[in-house]
């Protein structure tokens, strides 16, 4: 992520092409305060994260706005930054891809946003144009990320993300201060009086990547779900796929998760729900009684209609993928999206929306076949296509994601919260996370928590 011009010309220097988006004259442009530092959380390497004081963005395009964060959090995905799991971090990054804040500095070109108002932003980074956008699948766009390296391994490119590595284009992110949003009209959401920080913020990216996990992979009413992972994309996959009638829905995870899921999922729809800890399953992880066989025993002895995956590919279980990923002979474990593949029924769906960054061994291609399992990667979630629809529920109270945040901590602590979220302490389920120029909290926040 750049932290200043110069870092910024030189990330659009490397793996450049034709539709990438270009620099403007922006001499004139103020700097965005009388200091010209900021508080920043950055990664300093491999399991090492710090505040440190960097310099404030600038504008760099006619469509950038300045943000003054007032409000963003930590995400799952970030603890794949944390561990090195994610190529082309370099030190110093300014890491976040969820934030929201006040309009500081719009550039020239800017329509849709006003100096004092409230937005939150898309973790992505859109163009507003091209092919993808124009179909509202903006995590795809082709112009804001030039990154040569993942169009040679994936075959094509995500959009921009914010704080998330230089193979998606190399943008500050939002775990500080100040954040600059490039193509601010298309990538702002003006945030309305009656939906505070603590709740518009998870409109950046967690409720649309959960809400489309659940979508694209086609839960329907009377579905039995089984999502893998009870983290926040899970437990609010698991409050949507509700939503969208199925019948049943079982976590699986472990503890703190399966207790979190019990006092928090909303009351109305907890008959629903069974929970299955994997490693308590009897005779352990390596068993006879797998988590395969019990998904297939919580349904009718053939298996859930669907599985999402919402964990990622980093966590391995087994001694094998371990010494395979630490040998750099694959980049992510198969084993669960294996038991996703074997536990639904023959025709059954299965949606993978937690990280995978290259390759695995062991994947089970032949059950995939034999049985006509639907196979399905839920992509970067096109948050564009969603937000609206998300803060519409939130503002009539159908939608509270309040419910799956379980902290709210300073932006100065954020380096040990990482290390506290990554190891589930305190029951850590999604938090968030104030700055100098944060509100007072909203009703229904958790208290500050203090270090």
């Amino acid at each position: 992520m750049a932290t200043s011009q110069a870092a910024y010309a030189a990330e659009k220097a490397v793996g450049h092409d034709d539709n990438a988006i270009t620099t403007q004259d922006v001499s004139s442009y103020p700097d965005g305060g009388q200091d010209d530092l900021m508080n920043a959380l950055v990664w300093m390497g491999k399991n090492k994260v710090e505040i440190a004081r960097v310099p404030k963005p600038k504008i760099i395009e006619d469509g950038d706005v300045i943000i003054r964060v007032t409000g963003t959090t930590v995400c799952g995905s970030d603890l794949h930054l944390l561990h090195g799991a994610v190529m082309q971090l370099s030190k110093g990054d300014i890491l976040g891809h969820e934030f929201c804040g006040v309009a500081e500095i719009v550039g020239r070109q800017v329509r849709k946003v006003t100096v004092g108002k409230r937005y939150v932003a898309s973790f992505q980074i859109a163009c507003g144009d091209c092919f993808y956008c124009d179909k509202k699948l903006s995590s795809q766009c082709e112009k804001t990320n030039a990154n040569a390296a993942m169009k040679a391994m994936y075959g094509g490119r995500t959009a921009g993300i914010f704080g998330y590595s230089h193979l998606t284009g190399g943008f500050a992110g939002g775990q500080a201060e100040y954040v600059r949003v490039p193509l601010g009209d298309v990538n702002l959401l003006e945030l309305p009086d009656d939906v505070p920080d603590e709740k518009g913020l998870y409109l950046s990216d967690v409720l649309a990547t959960s809400y489309h996990c659940v979508k694209d992979t086609g839960v329907d009413e009377g579905d039995s779900v089984a999502i893998f992972g009870a983290g926040p994309v899970g437990h609010m996959a698991g409050v949507f796929a509700a939503g969208q009638g199925a019948g049943k829905i079982i976590f699986v995870d472990t503890e703190p998760r399966l207790s979190y899921i019990k006092r928090r999922f909303p009351r109305e729809h907890m008959a629903k729900v069974s929970l299955v800890d994997f490693k308590a399953l009897p005779g352990g992880i390596t068993g006879s009684k797998t988590v395969v066989s019990e998904l297939k025993d919580e349904c009718n002895g053939r298996g859930p209609d669907v599985a999402l995956e919402c964990a990622a590919g980093e966590y391995a279980k087994g001694w094998m993928h371990w010494l395979e990923m630490a040998a750099g002979a694959e980049t992510d474990t198969s084993e669960i999206v294996n038991e996703m593949i074997e536990s639904v029924h023959s025709f059954g769906r299965c949606g993978i929306t937690g990280v995978y960054v290259g390759y695995t061994n062991h994947f089970n291609i032949g059950s995939l076949m034999q049985r006509g399992v639907r196979f399905i990667g839920n992509g970067q979630a096109p948050v564009h296509m969603y937000w609206e629809h998300l803060l519409a529920a939130i503002r009539n109270k159908s939608l509270d994601p309040l419910q799956m945040v379980s902290h709210r901590v300073r932006l100065e602590h954020l380096d040990k919260v990482y290390h506290m979220f990554d190891n589930k302490e305190d029951s850590m389920q999604k938090v968030f996370v104030e700055t100098r120029f944060s509100a007072p909290p909203a009703p229904g926040c958790p208290p500050l928590s203090n270090f």
